[in-house]
């Protein structure tokens, strides 16, 4: 499974946001500045977060983006399934040969369970602090 632009910008937005929690709204502007992204492609970007309810938008001067939850409470799963959809490093059907199939469930499912055990907070904590020395570095 190869996450593509919309799943690294839209984790990009989401540690924004993150960062930012209870400190009011973020443009999205700001964020594409300081990462010098696309302004459109972020605005595309954050629509289906909305929609999902991961995001809330505030209106007005001072309006932008803020988490609709804490950091703690979304996950990297939460943003790459809505983002990526299905989490699945090939297709299978009953069809395949049970070893393979076996062997794609296992992959999907850790690949699953990182994501899904890897919150918001995590993810800005880690960013905050550094590379360590004992820390797992994961490529999917």
């Amino acid at each position: 499974m190869k996450i593509s632009t919309k799943g690294r910008y839209g984790l990009t937005i989401m540690m924004e946001l993150a960062t930012r929690f209870g400190e009011g709204p973020t443009s999205l502007k700001s964020i594409a500045e300081k990462h010098q992204l696309s302004e459109h492609y972020l605005e595309q970007l954050v629509a289906p977060l909305r929609n999902a309810g991961l995001v809330k938008s505030i209106r007005g001067a001072y309006g932008g983006y803020i988490l609709s939850k804490s950091p703690e409470e979304i996950s990297a799963g939460d943003v790459i399934r809505v983002l990526e959809g299905p989490i699945s490093p090939v297709d299978f059907t009953e069809e395949d040969d049970p070893a393979k199939r076996n062997l794609w469930i296992r992959i999907r499912d850790g690949i699953a369970q990182v994501l899904d055990s890897t919150s918001l907070q995590d993810m800005i904590s880690y960013h905050d602090e550094g590379s360590h020395h004992d820390s797992y570095m994961f490529y999917i």
